[in-house]
Formats: C-alpha cells, structure tokens, sequence
C-alpha cells in the first residue's frame, strides 16, 4: 500500500490596511499629539513609550522623535491602523 502525501498549497494574503484620515487645523502636528489625537495612545508617556519602542512608523520608516512634525500628506502606522495627516484650515 502506498502512502500518498497529502500537497497542501498555501497563499499569503496581505492584511487589509485600515487608513483614516487626522483632519487638523494648524500647519502641522507633533507625532506624539497625533498618537493622542487617534486614540492609539491615551497619554502623552504612553505616546513617548510607543515611539521610543520602535512601534510607530512614519512614512515606512521607524521614528524614534516624539517631536517630529507631521504635516499635510505625511502618513504613520501602528500596527495595521495607517493614519493620514489632512490640513484644512478654518
């Protein structure tokens, strides 16, 4: 009796990312306030602890600087939630 192996084919299916948009009134937003503002940290420690543990990507890119600014068209990631920065002044 033979012993047929069962071929199991697998896809990696890229995970659906979630982008909002940060509508803001001023030229531009400190990274560690955009945190604040969408709600993916609930104190300016918590922001400063999720940045300085490389969990916040600016552009694709790590940033380790609470104080970055973010401006019009400037994008950050955490985790899978991507936000957009929007400037419409009043």
């Amino acid at each position: 009796m033979e012993n047929k192996r069962k071929v199991i084919k697998l896809r990696a299916v890229p995970a659906k990312k979630n982008e909002t948009e940060i509508i803001i009134n001023t030229p531009f937003i400190k990274l560690d306030s955009a945190l604040k503002l969408c709600g993916e940290a609930n104190t300016g420690g918590h922001a400063k602890i999720m940045i300085a543990e490389g969990d916040v990507f600016v552009d694709g890119v790590p940033c380790f600087q609470r104080g970055r600014k973010l401006k019009d068209g400037d994008s950050f990631r955490v985790g899978i939630n991507v936000y957009k920065i929007v400037y419409r002044p009043n």
